[in-house]
């Protein structure tokens, strides 16, 4: 029983790491340096995930329900991964009109089927109702960042950048300090402050050193 307890345990960790592309697409992102080429990537990718959605809900197979909440996760950090190429590249001022058409049309053909599986209210949607959500305001909310400028999309990413680094400075530096110790001294009442104490003596009361 503790050995199958064990195993169990090491295997949760090994399931929520579970990578969103297969071996065959890392490796095909590896050999695309060229961010242009990265989105055009990735919009197959993300079709492919859908296209798998669609073609398991053709078949009222048990257990699909799984194979569709997992593909459905996998469609959406597919899309994440997509924002996060186009951000970097609109931050360097790299030209990817030609990548974000391409995610675009993507983009304006998986939004209605996304929706149109939703409304077709599967018998098992309630397995996978939240991740198909989740990918359809991911999709809008994607389509919408495509048709931005990409030199204000730039700007929006240094300015977050800056922010996140302007909190994280100020979650690790010191609260208060020396200053901050000085000028509560200086604000208290003088009954508050406490004269310092003497050191310890074994003279009695007015006896002096001789």
């Amino acid at each position: 029983m503790r050995t199958l307890l064990c195993l169990l345990l090491l295997a949760a960790p090994l399931a929520a790491q579970r990578d969103f592309l297969n071996a065959d697409e890392i490796d095909q992102i590896k050999e695309a340096q060229e961010p242009n080429l990265r989105l055009k990537l990735y919009a197959d990718f993300a079709r492919a995930r859908l296209d798998l959605v669609k073609n398991l809900l053709s078949k009222d197979k048990p257990g699909r329900s799984i194979l569709i909440h997992d593909a459905l996760d996998d469609y959406s950090k597919i899309l994440d991964a997509i924002d996060t190429v186009a951000d970097a590249a609109a931050e360097k001022k790299t030209d990817i009109h030609p990548g974000l058409q391409a995610v675009a049309d993507m983009y304006k053909s998986m939004l209605p089927e996304l929706q149109k599986i939703r409304d077709g209210k599967p018998r098992d949607l309630d397995r996978y109702e939240f991740l198909l959500g989740q990918a359809i305001d991911t999709t809008s909310d994607s389509l919408s960042l495509t048709q931005e400028d990409l030199g204000k999309r730039g700007q929006d990413v240094e300015a977050r950048e800056a922010k996140q680094k302007k909190a994280v400075q100020a979650e690790i530096a010191p609260v208060g300090g020396a200053k901050a110790d000085e000028k509560k001294a200086a604000d208290a009442p003088a009954e508050e402050i406490k004269p310092a104490r003497k050191p310890p003596t074994l003279y009695r009361p007015g006896e002096k050193k001789q």
